[in-house]
């Protein structure tokens, strides 16, 4: 993702992304000063620093990672000057799960937090966490979530991501192809790597690999971030505009289709030549804001390809979900995170 030149132009200073997801773990090297105070909505014990599966943690260091631990074991998100903006969700059942993200949303509205990050979903639609959404959307936020990770496995729609205004997120591998467990449908917005990612997470090693559009998510919102940083004037729907107007559109010439959506996203393109970010108040999204309840035939294309970045020495996504290079002994990678399929809103 050319993550060390675009370093050059943006780190994503100023901009605060929140985190909704397990918890955040403030203490790991590459997180350390980049953790906000947070809250906790969930009725587990602790407080927005306490991560009891990692998830959350890692997402924050895709996004934000300094590389401080060291350079053979330390990771870097995509956006190193951003700050995240912990907010703890979770419940025994879908009714807590649903209060604690109801609460979690709103908080994030109120908050300086210009993006929410959410790579969590449940086939379960609720009508308070989608006022919920609603009300962040109208307060100026940009929310990307992860479309799901049970493409392979019944391809069930997934909510919030997708619900109207949110960009839903897919997962690439290395080869600029989906992932099969990535979820698709008409929901789906865009696409980024989420194949054997690697970030910083709590535990003896330190570093954690995984596959999902949980990571695909948090890259987008760190993709996000770079840009709102330099052009700070912009709102949520312009920041949104250039990064589906720069993304590397499906191969087969459509404008956009049900497995990568407009296409994947390039940062670095949109750094360089954002072109017109459009009106301040009219949302991209509008025209291609649906409300799908299946998705079992909604795939007009099975074009799974988006056209990556070729400017570079290699003319590949590389999915790295540490963004640029983490320099890794196979000793020191942890084993991948689970997807967890049976959870409330299991992350992703």
């Amino acid at each position: 993702m050319h993550a060390e030149e675009m370093w050059k132009t943006s780190t994503g200073t100023g901009v605060t992304v929140a985190v909704v997801d397990s918890g955040i773990d403030a203490d790991l090297p590459d997180l350390q000063g980049q953790v906000l105070e947070g809250k906790n909505f969930s009725p587990l014990p602790g407080d927005a620093h306490t991560d009891l599966n990692g998830h959350g943690t890692s997402m924050a260091a895709l996004i934000a990672g300094t590389g401080r631990r060291g350079n053979t074991t330390g990771s870097y998100g995509l956006a190193p000057g951003t700050k995240v903006l912990p907010l703890r969700v979770g419940g025994k059942n879908f009714t807590e799960d649903t209060m604690a993200m109801v609460g979690a949303l709103r908080y994030a509205a109120d908050s300086d937090a210009k993006i929410i990050n959410i790579s969590r979903g449940s086939p379960q639609e609720s009508p308070a966490e989608s006022q919920a959404i609603a009300y962040a959307l109208s307060k100026g936020k940009l929310i990307f979530a992860a479309a799901g990770n049970t493409g392979d496995k019944g391809n069930p729609v997934e909510y919030p991501a997708a619900e109207p205004g949110v960009i839903a997120m897919a997962a690439l591998d290395r080869n600029g192809e989906v992932a099969p467990l990535s979820q698709h449908g008409p929901q789906v917005v865009l696409a980024a790597p989420g194949v054997g990612t690697v970030a910083a997470c709590p535990g003896s090693t330190g570093v954690c690999t995984g596959d999902g559009t949980s990571a695909a998510s948090a890259l987008a919102s760190a993709s996000a971030a770079l840009l709102w940083s330099i052009h700070p004037d912009w709102t949520a729907n312009q920041v949104a505009r250039v990064l589906i107007n720069t993304a590397g559109a499906p191969q087969s010439g459509e404008k956009r289709n049900d497995y990568v959506g407009f296409g994947a996203i390039r940062p670095r393109v949109a750094l360089q030549n954002p072109g017109d970010p459009g009106p301040p108040d009219v949302s991209p999204l509008t025209p291609n804001s649906p409300s799908p309840k299946s998705n079992s035939e909604s795939a007009a294309s099975t074009d799974k390809h988006a056209t990556p970045d070729n400017d570079g020495p290699d003319p590949k996504w590389i999915a790295a979900g540490v963004a640029t290079a983490a320099i890794l002994g196979a000793a020191i990678v942890a084993p991948a995170l689970m997807r967890r399929r049976n959870r409330p809103h299991p992350p992703h």
